[in-house]
């Protein structure tokens, strides 16, 4: 998938591991947040699901470019219940993103289920045991 900028796990507002393919153009001069961007691929699909009770947000498009969401639920060591987990995917806006969010689902499947056997029921409170991750992900996608 040569289009993606990058590509990452948020988990209660943190990106917890990311690979970035290349620098997207104009993303706020290339200041990004990792932190902010995390609190916003949490916040914009917790506000999906609260109301509209919809189990999540697959895609969401700003200005040039296309965030994609894969959620899934983990088990952490602390929390008897399940959480949401994020994958999520940031390339250039497309003509028909339906098509492009598919095919990255179908890509992303495979990795998205790897990182949750690996980590279900960790501690996921210590953010740094989740960048080892990062390496695996850029393997993933060459």
């Amino acid at each position: 998938m040569k289009e993606l900028y990058e590509v990452g796990f948020v988990f209660r507002g943190f990106i917890l591991s990311k690979h970035e393919f290349k620098k997207p153009p104009n993303l706020n001069n290339g200041n990004g947040d990792r932190d902010l961007r995390g609190a916003f691929i949490s916040a914009i699909n917790s506000f999906a699901y609260e109301a509209f009770m919809s189990t999540s947000i697959e895609y969401l498009e700003m200005d040039n470019y296309l965030f994609i969401f894969k959620i899934e639920s983990i088990k952490t060591q602390f929390n008897e219940k399940k959480e949401p987990i994020i994958l999520y995917g940031l390339t250039e806006k497309k003509r028909n993103p339906d098509r492009f969010v598919r095919k990255f689902f179908e890509k992303t499947e495979p990795i998205l289920q790897h990182f949750i056997q690996r980590y279900s029921g960790t501690d996921f409170t210590e953010l740094n045991k989740f960048e080892s991750y990062d390496k695996q992900l850029k393997e993933f996608f060459d």
